[in-house]
């Protein structure tokens, strides 16, 4: 048997017991009395056998010890019981005349010792009473929450268990994108390019004897084909990114953003964009990472500034206060409805037509998932038609030294 059922079945008998003298309560009182008046005639007569071996003076102290016990284990209505009778016997048998009840002047004191003594000590049985009390209800409310402890112990081994299946249901559901990853780059790849290369040598030899809409279902099916070599790479990189190790060190975010805006400026060189780059702080990542996050945020700024004369991109900081910064990409493009925030981090999702932006909802879902993989979280905010500001928070130095300590 366990020691959680071994309280189970004490807390049981105790339950039980309690029970049945609450339904008996004059079986607990005939006790209680009556071993008050076993316990003072027992004193009489180690009183009388004392006595009769010339012990003298020995009645006072044997009856006085008598009612101290009796007030000590049996309570109040025993003892004052025991004290009355303890002094009548003491009068009847020990203070003469012998044998009468008769009580003179010179019996007072002997009935005051007693009826002091008993209330001295009936002061201290309330005290150890009470503390008996407090200290059975404390080992209740322990056993109570050993048995809690016990069955939580339970529960938490049973949720290992299933976390352990989960983990594993887990590990063969990464192997299969795994496998799915390879099927994508290899298997797909094949037919595609096939597709295109047949349709531009069709497009090269045949371009004399094709109408207008020949040209343009021509123009369609290789639209589509790089669409999808774009969509195959994309989730490749997004497959990637979820399997990759990520090696984490000290990582300058000014000198990151002026890298990324040098790689992504380039493709907009015939455009009007003033950049501006706030100060921004040292922080703890994977750097290849975090360009790729800082590459998808910057290049859907571009993407969606098109239409402006002059567009404005800015690169910032809104706090960082030690523990983690939050950093932010700010445009005044496009924008987008509010109403709709929470599709722009799922893949494939898109708020904007393909005629009117390039893309395959897949660049944010990858900013979502490196910033969760270093512990931050991406957040939007934006007006249609005025602008956009993306957010996303990272652990600062200080942070990460506190996370090693």
């Amino acid at each position: 048997m366990t020691y959680s059922a071994k309280l189970s079945t004490r807390a049981g008998a105790r339950h039980i017991l309690g029970r049945w003298q609450a339904q008996q309560p004059w079986v607990r009182a005939l006790l209680r009395y009556g071993l008050a008046v076993a316990g003072v005639a027992l004193a009489l007569g180690v009183a009388l056998g004392l006595q009769s071996l010339n012990f003298r003076e020995v009645a006072v102290p044997v009856l006085t010890i008598a009612v101290a016990l009796i007030t000590w284990y049996l309570g109040t209505g025993p003892s004052v019981v025991a004290v009355l009778l303890a002094t009548s016997l003491f009068d009847y048998f020990f203070v003469a005349p012998l044998y009468t009840l008769a009580v003179s002047a010179e019996d007072l004191p002997y009935f005051f010792i007693f009826v002091l003594w008993a209330l001295i000590v009936a002061s201290f049985s309330a005290v150890r009473r009470r503390v008996e009390e407090n200290l059975i209800q404390a080992r209740d409310h322990l056993e109570v929450e050993v048995q809690q402890r016990a069955q939580r112990e339970t529960e938490i081994e049973s949720l290992n268990r299933e976390l352990a299946k989960r983990a594993g249901e887990l590990e063969t559901a990464n192997r299969e994108l795994e496998s799915f990853a390879y099927s994508v780059s290899h298997d797909l790849r094949a037919p595609l390019r096939h597709m295109v290369g047949f349709s531009e040598l069709l497009q090269s030899q045949a371009a004399a004897s094709f109408d207008d809409k020949s040209r343009r279902y021509i123009r369609t099916i290789l639209d589509s084909a790089k669409r999808m070599g774009d969509l195959i790479d994309d989730l490749l990189a997004f497959s990637r990114i979820g399997r990759a190790e990520t090696r984490k060190a000290a990582v300058n975010l000014e000198e990151l953003a002026r890298d990324v805006i040098a790689e992504v400026g380039p493709a907009a060189k015939d455009r009007n964009i003033v950049w501006k780059i706030d100060p921004l702080p040292v922080c703890f990542g994977d750097r290849s990472m975090l360009r790729i996050a800082l590459v998808n945020l910057v290049s859907n700024a571009v993407k969606f500034t098109r239409m402006r004369k002059q567009a404005e991109i800015e690169i910032g900081c809104v706090k960082a206060d030690g523990a983690e910064a939050e950093l932010f990409v700010k445009d005044n493009g496009a924008g987008f409805d509010m109403r709709y925030v929470d599709k722009l981090f799922g893949v494939f999702q898109r708020l904007h037509l393909r005629e009117e932006f390039e893309g395959t909802g897949i660049g944010l879902a990858t900013v979502q998932r490196i910033v969760s993989r270093h512990g931050g979280k991406v957040r939007a905010e934006g007006v249609v038609d005025q602008g956009a500001t993306f957010y996303f928070s990272l652990p600062t130095i200080g942070k990460a030294a506190e996370r090693s300590a």
